[in-house]
This record gives C-alpha cells, sequence and structure tokens, in this order.
C-alpha cells in the first residue's frame, strides 16, 4: 500500500473518532487472561487496552475469562467486549460463539474464521487452494517416518503445535535426530503437530485492518530479534530485539507483502484487524506467509501498534477505534 493511502487511513481514524461521542459505547469489558499458554501476554495486552479505554472516558472494566464463571459474562451487563484474549479459549472461535450467543458485540473476527485461523493446517489449506504462498508443510503423528519428512521439507525444518502463538512449542530441526523430540515437545501442548520448510530470510509481520473489500494492509514491520531467534522471551520482554518500520526494504517488496497478507485475511474471512506473519526468502525474494493472527498483542513490544503509529494513529486511539468497529453493521453473519 503507498504511504499517502496509509495516511488517508490514518485520517479516517481521526475523522470517526472526533466525531464519537464515548458515552455511546455504554458499559465495555475487557476481555483478558483466560487459560491459554499466552495468558501472561494477554493479561499485559488487555491491561494496557484497559487503560487506553479509561484514558478515553470509556466506562471500561477488565474480565478475566480464566478466573470468573463465564456465566458472570452475562450478568456483567455489558453493552459490547473487547477481545484481549491470545490462544486457546480467546482466539479460536470459542468465546466468540458464546459472544454470538449473548448477542454481545465484540472485536475481532467472527467464529468461522477465527477457529480457522487458530489451525495452522486448516489455516494453510485456504491459502494454498486461493493460490497463495506458504511453505511446505506436513502434519506429524508419532507413526511419522522422520527420514522422509526431511526429504520432503528439507533442513531445516520447523515443527510447532497446530493451534499455538508466541513460538510455544517451536523447534527448530536442523538433523533427523532432533525430530522426535520436536514432535514430542511440540504434542506436550497440542493434539495435532505441523512440520513446515524452514524459510531462511528476512521476519517481517503485517497489520490488517477492515473486513472484505475495504480491509486494508498497515505498514510492514522488520523484525530483528538477537541470534535470529525470535522466541517468547525475544518477542514480549527482550530489549535487544529490532523493529523497524519503515522496513528498510524496497517500496515494491513492502507493497507486495502487503498485498499477500491483505489477500491471506480476506480468504480467511477476517475483520476488524489482524496480523499476517511472513518470510522473505533470501534467495529469491518471495514472501511466504506463515500464520495469521486474529487477536494480536497490544503489549509495549506489539507491533500492531507500532505500524498504526507509523500511520499517524497512537495506542489509545487505535483501541478506541477497533472499539467503535463494534458498532458497525456486521456483513456476513458470524464470519
Amino acid at each position: 500500500m503507498a504511504k499517502g493511502t496509509i495516511s488517508l487511513w490514518g485520517d479516517r481514524v481521526k475523522s470517526q473518532l472526533a466525531n464519537m461521542n464515548v458515552e455511546s459505547l455504554g458499559r465495555v469489558g475487557v476481555l483478558l487472561g483466560g487459560r491459554s499458554g499466552e495468558r501472561e501476554i494477554s493479561l499485559m495486552s488487555g491491561n494496557g487496552v484497559l487503560q487506553a479505554l479509561i484514558s478515553k472516558g470509556v466506562d471500561a472494566h477488565a474480565f478475566d475469562t480464566g478466573l470468573r464463571n463465564l456465566t458472570d459474562l452475562a450478568n456483567e451487563k455489558f453493552d459490547r467486549v473487547f477481545i484481549s484474549l491470545h490462544g486457546r479459549y480467546g482466539e479460536d472461535g470459542t468465546i466468540q460463539g458464546l459472544l454470538e450467543l449473548l448477542e454481545l458485540p465484540y472485536t475481532g473476527s467472527g467464529v468461522l474464521a477465527s477457529a480457522l485461523a487458530i489451525d495452522k493446517i486448516a489455516t494453510k489449506q485456504i491459502w494454498i487452494s486461493n493460490g497463495l504462498s506458504t511453505p511446505e508443510f506436513e502434519e506429524l503423528t508419532a507413526n511419522s517416518d522422520w527420514n522422509a519428512v526431511a526429504k520432503h521439507l528439507g533442513l531445516p525444518l520447523i515443527v510447532k503445535p497446530a493451534h499455538e502463538g508466541s513460538s510455544l512449542g517451536l523447534t527448530k530441526v536442523k538433523s533427523v535426530a532432533e525430530l522426535p523430540a520436536a514432535y514430542e515437545l511440540a504434542a506436550s501442548l497440542d493434539t495435532k503437530v505441523v512440520a513446515e520448510t524452514c524459510i531462511v530470510g528476512d521476519e517481517l509481520t503485517c497489520p490488517l485492518v477492515g473486513q472484505g473489500e475495504s480491509a486494508e494492509a498497515l505498514p510492514v514491520i522488520k523484525i530483528i530479534p538477537p541470534q535470529a531467534n525470535y522466541d517468547f522471551h525475544n518477542k514480549y520482554f527482550s530489549d535487544e530485539t529490532q523493529y523497524l518500520c519503515p522496513t528498510g526494504l524496497s517500496d515494491e517488496v513492502n507493497e507486495s507483502v502487503q498485498a499477500l497478507a491483505l489477500a491471506a485475511y480476506k480468504a480467511l474471512g477476517c475483520r476488524t484487524w489482524g496480523r499476517a506473519d511472513v518470510m522473505l526468502d533470501q534467495k529469491t525474494g518471495k514472501p511466504y506467509l506463515l500464520e495469521m493472527n486474529t487477536s494480536p498483542g497490544m503489549t509495549s513490544h506489539s507491533l500492531v501498534p507500532m505500524a498504526a503509529k507509523a500511520a499517524g494513529v497512537e495506542y489509545a486511539d487505535l483501541v478506541l477505534w477497533l472499539l467503535l468497529q463494534t458498532m458497525q453493521k456486521k456483513e456476513g453473519g458470524s464470519a
């Protein structure tokens, strides 16, 4: 997306917020914590969102789905909720289904898109059927032929749980001998394990906003972790990880990554916001989709706020704008 188009998104956000009455949002719940392996990050994201909304005068309240009975959710009499849950039971369509039954508007993608995006295998199958580039892969089992896996995908390769985020349970496998242990680690966190070809090159991410044909890609961010290891610690706690926005890459490369990420977002039926993780092959310059996040992080190290800021939208305004989308008519039901 051209720079001018990005600034237009930022201008539209500012215009929409300038003309809104925060009291019209009513009583707002911020869903945070949860029960997934990403609970700690969800608490950080949710508290950031909560404070941002309060600073804007919104009647916002925290609701920890990992500590409270979900029957309490109906009793809170929220008018809408901001989902700051990550991973299973928050980003996988389950909480979205409950909110649909409660007829409670919420941020982010609906039931189907959330369920698809959390499943890396289903996501890849949809992307491939749409002609979108993603690394070669196969599902692993305890009976997999490790030599055949390595021959098919090449070495090094990546092994990870199919339903986890934040690099939890991920292993970069450099030899066939390492495959069984990598599988066991991933399988200890999930019933489905996926292996994929390791794309060597620049690690990029591209936030998306909007829905359907009106969806847009925000600025691409280049991630440079220490020792090229973007693990859980380096994602959320390390001050050594570098984030470049602008990326320093050519306009042509940035635009190709944005176009791929936007197509990936639309193919899954995502709405409101999301973030596509992409690898740029250093040999061919071709971008490859890794995964789609439908409830991106909102911590001090998070990338959607960084891209939004590059487009002229500060953190608190981004949070308020995302919540404002719950007041818009939803197209396509709960997809």
